[in-house]
């Protein structure tokens, strides 16, 4: 079961050097707000909406205001969203000037809110420091593969 405690945090971890995360952020009281029925197309029966073009925007947009920060994957469900980020060291190696993970998740979270016109977001988050390879790859696919399983989603919401 996912912990949605932001407190709930791996000890003595410096989430500002380089590693990689899982992070899920949900809507405000999992409000569906990201997606719209448009029947069977390309294999999904459903496109973004308003909403959730928004919330796109501001993902990718995360490596343009913090170039230590990529996004490796992500996802965006009806009422909420995967990322695979990763902070990252500099060409030798160093650990560059990077944000934590939290700082990210608040300004993006922020962004899509401020362009939506209204608070979207529940408090806090869920993530997960990628451990190893094995870790890495298991995350990349149940993200890729989230929006077709999206009924049996545990955040799932008729």
């Amino acid at each position: 079961m996912l912990s949605w405690n932001t407190l709930n945090r791996l000890q003595e971890f410096d989430y500002s050097t380089p590693h990689a995360c899982f992070v899920t952020i949900c809507t405000k009281n999992r409000r569906k707000l990201f997606w719209r029925d448009v029947g069977a197309i390309n294999d999904r029966p459903f496109a973004l909406n308003a909403f959730g073009l928004i919330a796109e925007q501001c993902i990718r947009e995360i490596p343009n205001h913090y170039s230590a920060v990529s996004v490796d994957h992500y996802a965006i469900l009806p009422n909420h969203i995967h990322l695979l980020l990763q902070i990252h060291t500099d060409t030798d190696g160093r650990s560059m000037i990077a944000p934590t993970i939290s700082t990210v998740v608040r300004l993006m979270k922020g962004a899509v809110s401020k362009q939506a016109g209204f608070s979207v977001w529940q408090k806090g988050f869920y993530d997960h420091v990628i451990r190893s390879e094995a870790d890495y790859r298991e995350i990349w696919e149940y993200i890729e593969h989230n929006p077709d399983e999206w009924i049996k989603d545990s955040l799932f919401v008729p």
